[in-house]
């Protein structure tokens, strides 16, 4: 490099340096645009991200989920009201929706409006008019009061917030011999599922149950990758 074209380079480099120290510098504009925006995040940090939904519909996921003997474990029927609370994208609310019939009725709950517009879609697509999507919040899942036969929270757990205090207004919405069945993954780190540490412990849930006023009636044993409590009201 001749000595002509040697300070033209650095002429140009001191350039670019002196206009990064400057407010009105695009360079630096764009550059602190490129490194500092994160990308849009839920507003409850441990939330699924409705961005990433595709991931709840593994083609195989009947299979080891096996949403029918699931349904049959918490005694619902053709004409049961339930609770698909934390329902995401409605994997499990159009089959609990299919399984109660036209005489039944699900109440699909999310924190998310996001969500809750994900499942409307869906149920319209499916054609299943007996789902009700319903907003709830950290605290409270907004169902009806003594209406249902049965809650499912699936694969939630690790999400909320205050599970003592949304546990307990679920229950509120159950009938007197309502039942609530709480799925999720075991800590072995076999299968599908969330990270080790994102993991719940089953007898962490069993104290918080206890605390909001249920009772373990039965720990089901025959899915592959997780545990299912199902509780009912303290007597």
């Amino acid at each position: 490099m001749n000595a002509t074209r040697a300070c033209l380079v650095l002429c140009v480099v001191l350039a670019v340096a002196a206009c990064i120290g400057l407010p009105g510098c695009s360079v630096r504009q764009n550059a602190a645009t490129a490194t500092t925006q994160p990308p849009p995040q839920s507003p409850h940090g441990k939330l699924f991200a409705p961005v990433d939904l595709g991931l709840l519909e593994a083609p195989d996921r009947d299979r080891w989920q096996k949403p029918e003997q699931v349904m049959m474990a918490l005694g619902i029927a053709d004409g049961s009201v339930v609770g698909d609370l934390g329902a995401a994208g409605g994997w499990f609310t159009i089959r609990l929706a299919r399984f109660v019939g036209p005489a039944g009725l699900v109440y699909a709950e999310d924190v998310q409006s996001q969500m809750i517009e994900a499942i409307e879609r869906r149920v319209k697509r499916e054609g299943l008019p007996n789902v009700r999507t319903v907003l709830g919040d950290t605290r409270d899942p907004h169902l009806p009061p003594h209406r249902l036969d049965a809650i499912l929270i699936v694969e939630t757990y690790h999400e909320m917030e205050d599970p003592v205090t949304l546990l307990r207004n679920a229950a509120g919405a159950l009938k007197a011999q309502g039942r609530i069945g709480i799925i999720d993954y075991k800590k072995d780190g076999l299968g599908p599922g969330p990270s080790l540490e994102d993991r719940v412990d089953p007898a962490t849930i069993e104290r918080d149950a206890n605390a909001a006023g249920l009772r373990l009636i039965e720990r089901e044993t025959f899915l592959p990758f997780q545990f299912f409590l199902i509780f009912g009201k303290q007597e």
